[in-house]
Formats: structure tokens, sequence, C-alpha cells
């Protein structure tokens, strides 16, 4: 069953969800907040934080035979396995890390446009610019034509269809995101990919999950992908890293390694185990949230369920805060109050609403929103980020809400009642 409208946690349970999290309801300085960003960063799992921390107190080298050393080497090893094996769902291939998910694309893209031979590559127009830049920058070093997807402005997404009109037997690597950063739209992967290979059966693909990965589990084998990154900063966890996943055949290409380490390792220098254990703690958390609602003792199933519980969640919650409730009228209903790139079907969106309110710009209308304890955030077309983006689904921009799993209803009523007094006092 597709459950169009989500199913809500039990409300203790959502509540000691959010115990799981540093300042969800307040800023320690500034005091009480919703903070409705988390598509620009979410909300820190405690546990994810404290493992982090834990382990940059001690001086032990991971690659020496001390207790602690081995112990932390223990450390990465298990991370690596779980981060590729759980969180990507890839029994193969290896794992790239970097300071930010951002230098992740820009490595995989480098990594097969440099090496696979073709006159293009063709990315999708709603691309994060890691995406989109990584692969403008590497034609223009490498020679090749770039190609690049229109989305459809109905429904904030990128159609299968569309993209195979790109594709040619001449195409070297297609890169579409796995969801919208605007619209919350889920792209087609597996359908992008089935119809992009009818063309070309060994098209390299990858796709920028960094935005779907909270909300939804990646399936990189499943998908048939060559790459697929995501940001823990963005996945309840650190800043300071980011993963990705590449396949086998990526890992075999020539890239930077030490002589003496094996073909698939990627990372130079000594890695810092705090990095893998705040991820395992992510993986714990999500498998914590599967173990309530099934028994199993199979880390993969309860991370599975886990995800797919915050998925409906988080279905649930965009149901409320799209239509509302006898309380408060949703922001479908709200006069004044325009949702952009809206679809009727929830079953293909994550967790966000891209919105506009008549009358108002959009840096001072998230301005009213600061003033009354509301953390959202502009994407207009005057920034760098957003300006190929809001344009390419016919906007000049629009205010990004990004809830969590671990927000209640309540959190989105009080949000929507905000909304309505910011709307009528701009009517």
């Amino acid at each position: 069953m597709e459950y169009s409208q989500g199913i809500l946690f039990e409300e203790s349970f959502q509540k000691s969800l959010k115990d799981k999290f540093y300042y969800v309801d307040e800023d320690p300085v500034y005091g009480r907040r919703l903070f409705f960003e988390n598509s620009g960063g979410s909300l820190r799992l405690k546990k994810a934080v404290e493992a982090k921390a834990s382990l940059e107190q001690f001086p032990d080298c991971p690659e020496r035979n001390h207790t602690r050393s081995i112990y932390l080497k223990s450390l990465v090893e298990q991370g690596t396995k779980e981060i590729l094996e759980i969180m990507f769902g890839a029994q193969s291939g290896a794992l790239i890390t970097e300071l930010t998910a951002s230098q992740t694309m820009f490595h995989m893209v480098g990594l097969i446009m440099e090496n696979i031979p073709g006159t293009n590559a063709v990315v999708s127009v709603l691309e994060h610019p890691s995406a989109y830049d990584a692969i403008a920058f590497y034609c223009q070093k490498t020679g090749k034509e770039m190609r690049v997807v229109p989305a459809n402005p109905k429904t904030g997404g990128i159609d299968p269809e569309e993209v195979v009109k790109y594709v040619d037997e001449n195409t070297c690597l297609l890169s579409v995101m796995s969801a919208s950063n605007i619209s919350g739209n889920i792209m087609d992967i597996a359908r992008i990919v089935t119809l992009a290979r009818n063309v070309k059966p060994d098209l390299y693909i990858i796709s920028d999950a960094v935005q779907h990965a909270p909300h939804c589990i990646m399936e990189a084998d499943k998908l048939g992908l060559d790459g697929m990154n995501f940001a823990p900063y963005k996945f309840f966890g650190v800043r300071g890293c980011g993963f990705a996943y590449v396949s086998e055949r990526v890992a075999a290409l020539p890239h930077h390694k030490l002589i003496a380490k094996e073909q698939k390792i990627f990372e130079l220098g000594t890695p810092a185990p705090g990095n893998f254990a705040a991820a395992m703690e992510i993986i714990n958390y999500v498998c914590e949230i599967g173990g309530h609602f099934i028994e199993s003792s199979d880390r993969k199933e309860l991370y599975r369920e886990g995800m797919w519980r915050i998925h409906m969640q988080e279905r649930a919650l965009l149901y409320r805060m799209l239509e509302g409730s006898e309380k408060v009228p949703g922001l479908r209903h709200i006069p004044g109050v325009k949702v952009c790139v809206d679809t009727p079907d929830l079953t293909g969106r994550d967790l966000i609403a891209a919105i506009s309110i008549d009358g108002m710009d959009m840096t001072a209308c998230v301005a009213e929103y600061q003033k009354r304890g509301v953390t959202v955030f502009e994407r207009v077309n005057t920034s760098i980020y957003s300006k190929r983006i809001v344009e390419a689904l016919g906007l000049e921009g629009a205010i990004r809400v990004s809830p969590l799993h671990c927000h209640g209803v309540e959190d989105i009523d009080r949000f929507l009642e905000i909304t309505g007094e910011i709307a009528k006092s701009h009517r």
C-alpha cells in the first residue's frame, strides 16, 4: 500500500524521537523557535555529535598497533562497511570520503569523465551546483558537450522520457539528482536508469542523494547506479565529511591513491574515526525506529523499516502542512499563500514545501518568520545556488519549508498559524 496521506507516529513515540536531537524547539541563546530549515542542514542527533566529540579526544592513530588504535581502526572498517551496505544499499564498490558531499561529487564526475570515452555528458537543470558545475567543469576540461535536461515546471521534477532525449551512444555520463531540494519531488531514478541504458547499456549514471537520503532509503545496487553521495550534516549527523558510493567499475578507474593500497581504496592519509562513528549512530537511530515496529536482528532490515517509517511520518506531516485540520487551514487553503510546484499526489515527494506569500519579497518574508521564531529559507533567482533551479521551475523564487520527522502535528499547526498571521498582515 502507498499510504497516500502517510502514517503518523504515536505522539509519545514522536516526542521520544525529538528528545534524541539537540535544540529542536529552541536555540540556547536566541530562544524558542521552529527549525523548519532541515534542507540546509538537519537537526543534530545527540549520539552522533557525542560519538564524534568523544573520539576526537584521543591522540592515537588508527593505523598503529596500540590497543586504542586497533579499536579506532575497527570503527573505520565497520563504518565503511555499514555506510556502503546499509545506508547506500551497495554490496560491492567503494567509498569515497571528502570534507563535503560536494567534493565527493566533483571527485566522481572527474573520475568518470576523464577516463571514459564519449563526446557528451548529460545533467538535469535541477541539479545542485556541486553536480551541475562539476559536469560543466569537466566538459570544458575534456572537450565534451554538456547537455542539460529541462524540468517539468508542473511537477517540479525531471521526466524520465525527457532525459532519454539527451542520451545517445556517445554519452559518457548521466547525472540526475534523487530528489529536488526546492520542490521535494522524488525523481524516478529507476525508470531513468532503465530508459537511459536502453539507449546505451554501459552508460555511467550517478545521482546526488544529499537532499533525499534523510527522507527515504538509498538503493544504489537496486537502481543500478555507478555513484551516489550524501552529506551527514543534512542527515542528522556532523559537518566536516561527505560520503559517496562508487561502483566496482568506477573504483577500477585510475584515481589518486597510495601505491601500496589496494585499487578500491580512495582515502589518502589517516581517516577520522569520529566521522564513521557518527555515521554509525545515525544507522543505530534509524534501526531503533525500525525496531519499534518489527522484531529483527538484521540491521539492514531494521534500517529499511526505520527509513520507511520516517518517510511515512514525513508524508503525514506534509499532508497536514498542505491541507491543515479543523484547527487551522493548511498552506493550500490560507488566503494569500501559494504552494509552488504543488502536486496532489504526495507519494512522490519528500517533506519539503516551496511557498510564496502575495505581496511579499521572499527575503523580507523569511525575516518575518524569523521574528516569530520560525527558521525557513528563501531560494531566489538572485542567488548563485538557486537562480538556475528556480527559473527552471518558472519561479523567481520560493520560501523553502522543511521540517523533520521528529516534529509533530503541533509543530506543523504552529507554523500554519504563523503563516496565516504573516499572510493576513500583508493582504
